[in-house]
């Protein structure tokens, strides 16, 4: 980072425990810099006793807004100026929260929308793999609608015997071939239903899905996330020093 940033990141995680690391390693990478000064600081809440998204968002578990709210304010109380969820499902969730946060919140599926949306050739068709709460949820239907992406979605069988399988897989920390198997061959079904990208909607997929096991370029919102965030620290720090 060339230049000084008071911003400082605020992490909401837990939404697994390896995701969380993982996003934090990914905002490590992308940030420029020769020296520990150069990156940013940063808070991470990792709580893995949020309840389920998918399960809330399906009728079959708790609603986890308060411990959304609570992790946000642990945040805002630690000094976070603006806050990052690493969790695609949880974001169904964020109108409920980001009244009440008092600090903005960097919108993950509003990113990856936004990045598909300058890929050279153009995206028109994206598909989607990700937990079936987000999919219920409708998460990046609403916002790839905005840029005039189609979506395309893995059937029923293949969301369940194969995305939801991977990603239990890799929640338990048993992740393997097979796993990586099953997820590519769900991309490939979205492959040829037009898809010219696959985004890895859930941050446990790209833990599971090499990009190269794809034919198509694949997303990882958490990396999309990450960068927006070095871009906005990078913007604030430039714009302080001006000053």
């Amino acid at each position: 980072m060339t230049t000084p940033t008071t911003e400082i990141i605020g992490i909401l995680g837990g939404m697994g425990p390896a995701a969380t690391a993982d996003f934090y390693a990914k905002l490590v990478a992308t940030t420029p810099g020769s020296s520990d000064q150069d990156h940013l600081r940063t808070v991470i809440w990792s709580d893995p006793t949020i309840p389920d998204r998918t399960e809330a968002l399906l009728g079959d578990g708790p609603d986890p807004t308060p411990w959304l709210l609570d992790g946000s304010r642990v945040l805002r109380q630690a000094g976070a100026t603006v806050i990052a969820i690493p969790c695609n499902t949880a974001h169904a969730f964020v109108p409920r929260i980001e009244e009440h946060v008092g600090l903005p919140i960097v919108h993950m599926i509003g990113e990856v929308a936004r990045h598909l949306s300058t890929m050279i050739p153009r995206i028109h068709t994206a598909g989607l793999l990700a937990t079936t709460g987000t999919v219920r949820a409708g998460l990046y239907q609403e916002w790839l609608d905005r840029f005039g992406i189609r979506l395309v979605l893995p059937e029923g069988a293949s969301q369940n015997r194969e995305v939801m399988t991977a990603i239990r897989a890799v929640k338990a920390g048993t992740g393997d071939d097979t796993t990586t198997a099953l997820l590519a061959r769900a991309a490939q079904r979205l492959t040829e239903q037009g898809a010219q990208a696959v985004i890895a909607g859930c941050t446990e997929i790209p833990l599971g899905l090499p990009a190269e096991a794809v034919d198509v370029p694949v997303i990882d919102p958490a990396l999309v996330l990450a960068q927006a965030l070095v871009r906005r620290a990078t913007t604030e720090g430039s714009t302080s020093q001006d000053e």
